[in-house]
């Protein structure tokens, strides 16, 4: 199976993260926890629910953890997001103001979904995650999500959806780097090749 990398295309800096899908099943494979009173750290524990902070906290990508991919053409590969992409990432989402663009399975957009709280795991043994028990490696992307809207937080509640999932667009290398892009005709070209990570 193939393994490709993805990467930020700096030159279209606006494509990269656009948007944090709430899902049922996170390609990174990774669960949110829900703040409590009782317990900080319940993983999807309904009876120990904050409803008033109504927080998620949860990766959002994972360097190196290898995402399986599937075409439409039915061709399977892997993708993975380097440390330094999935830092570039986190940063773009927030110069870019996308803190309140969130979506429900990809399919369409939520309001009532807010980024509060956006870090990089840089210290494995000290980090804030360690709180949450998240257990990350270093340079992951952790995310804390507010949500206000009360028709996701039931969905939440009754775990039809259970982590993150980025939307945004991503090169890959190998085909970025495959060839000098100096026409406009290979510029179009590229951009057609550009994946969506759903």
């Amino acid at each position: 199976m193939d393994i490709v990398e993805l990467i930020i295309d700096e030159k279209n800096k606006e494509l990269a993260i656009d948007a944090v899908s709430l899902v049922e099943f996170p390609a990174i494979e990774s669960s949110w926890i829900f703040m409590s009173k009782e317990n900080k750290t319940n993983k999807l524990s309904l009876a120990k629910v904050d409803e008033h902070k109504r927080l998620l906290i949860g990766a959002a990508l994972i360097p190196n953890k290898m995402i399986y991919r599937k075409d439409e053409d039915g061709r399977e590969y892997q993708v993975y997001f380097s440390e330094s992409t999935v830092k570039r990432a986190s940063e773009l989402y927030l110069i870019s103001n996308n803190q309140s663009n969130a979506t429900y399975e990809h399919d369409r957009k939520i309001s009532g979904v807010t980024a509060v709280e956006s870090w990089i795991v840089s210290d494995t043994k000290n980090d804030k995650s360690n709180i949450y028990n998240l257990d990350l490696p270093k340079g992951s992307w952790v995310l804390s999500m507010k949500v206000e809207n009360d028709d996701v937080w039931q969905a939440i509640l009754d775990k039809k959806v259970t982590g993150y999932s980025i939307e945004g667009f991503f090169l890959d290398k190998m085909a970025n780097l495959s060839k000098p892009v100096n026409e406009d005709s290979e510029i179009l070209t590229a951009l057609a090749e550009i994946l969506k990570i759903q």
